[in-house]
């Protein structure tokens, strides 16, 4: 099989899964790239629609990075200030038992950045996840500071590996993990983003943990 073959094959699956995955639009993507590096392009209405098209992409056999170059455009009958999408999120964090509290949103054109502090990842994820399912959000910048209860390396370690072991869809055998005072470093190899993303977020879900720094390999 020739390298265009390969790379007109990767392209077909990525346009496939976009069109299979019944939350994106994939009339208004266009894919492109070369050697496992695809870009997206277009635009959809929604940041959350943005959101999935790239994970749909990660999820393909062959795909070792994704470009997003996706532009969101609301319809003209639906633009939003800024004060509207920020009333929005500041109502949506006094109502969520996940979110902290003292997170912060600031709105410039519709790009959120948000700032606090969180005791746990799943918060810091939440808070992001909340936010991009609002209209007129274009982009979020996830600020929020993870100050963890303390916990001892070993414990770490051990919850990590344990985690990564559950995974199904992750063999433990080929990951390891270095980390120092919180900051877990993720080493190894896997076979699509999808995978690496996953062995992040078992990682990152562990008590004690302050920042996940992963340098797993993908190899398909």
């Amino acid at each position: 099989m020739t390298l265009e073959t390969s790379d007109t094959t990767i392209r077909d699956n990525v346009t496939s899964e976009l069109k299979w995955d019944p939350r994106i639009d994939a009339d208004r993507i266009a894919v492109s790239g070369k050697d496992g590096a695809i870009v997206l392009s277009g635009h959809v209405p929604f940041y959350s629609e943005r959101w999935d098209a790239v994970r749909a992409a990660e999820r393909v056999y062959g795909v070792k990075a994704v470009a997003d170059e996706i532009e969101v455009k609301l319809p003209a009958s639906s633009v939003r200030d800024d004060s509207d999408i920020a009333e929005d999120i500041a109502h949506l964090i006094r109502s969520s038992t996940a979110v902290p509290d003292n997170v912060k949103a600031e709105v410039s054109n519709g790009h959120v950045t948000l700032r606090g502090e969180a005791n746990w990842r799943y918060q810091h994820d939440e808070a992001c996840r909340a936010v991009r399912h609002i209209a007129g959000v274009h982009n979020v910048s996830n600020q929020m500071t993870i100050k963890p209860h303390l916990a001892k390396a070993a414990d770490i370690d051990q919850r990590i590996g344990a985690a990564i072991e559950r995974m199904a869809d992750l063999d433990a055998r080929s990951i390891w993990i270095t980390q120092t005072n919180g900051a877990v470093h993720l080493h190894g190899h896997v076979h699509s983003l999808a995978e690496r993303r996953t062995a992040e977020r078992a990682a990152a879900s562990a008590p004690g943990v302050t920042s996940v720094q992963n340098e797993i390999v993908i190899t398909p």
